[in-house]
């Protein structure tokens, strides 16, 4: 097993709900450290930028839209194997089709207003956690 570290961003729905302290709580209790979080209202410009690998799908002016609408909390995760672990604890991507007890099935309410996003692999971690973060915003877990 490796330590890795992953993004991870409660959505406006989820946020907007107020589910921010059930979600964190999932992921600790699975054995993920936050190591770095913020909130922050997305601008349309950075919600462009960040799901730019997305442009030419048929969803992506409504998900830019939607990261758009209230304040998001993005964080870095880090533990073993942490980018396949904050995965398995979203739930699939459409909360209907999400294992019961994942944060997705719990707390989303449509493919479009899904709750969490996570980095699906270590090079879009490598994109995604200096899209928000400066190292010096990472801390290391000391206790």
């Amino acid at each position: 097993m490796t330590v890795q570290q992953t993004l991870s961003i409660i959505k406006p729905d989820a946020v907007g709900k107020n589910n921010i302290g059930d979600i964190i709580a999932r992921l600790e209790k699975k054995g993920l450290n936050i190591v770095a979080a913020k909130m922050l209202h997305l601008s349309k410009e950075q919600a462009e930028q960040f799901y730019a690998v997305h442009k030419e799908r048929p969803f992506y002016g409504e998900l830019v839209q939607f990261m758009t609408t209230g304040p998001v909390l993005a964080m870095v995760l880090e533990g073993e194997d942490a980018i396949l672990q904050n995965r398995e604890i979203m739930g699939a991507t459409n909360p209907s089709e999400a294992a019961p007890g994942t944060i997705r099935a719990d707390f989303a309410s449509s493919i479009e207003e899904n709750a969490v996003h996570g980095s699906d692999s270590p090079e879009t971690a490598g994109f995604e956690i200096p899209f928000f973060f400066t190292q010096e915003e990472i801390l290391k877990r000391t206790r």
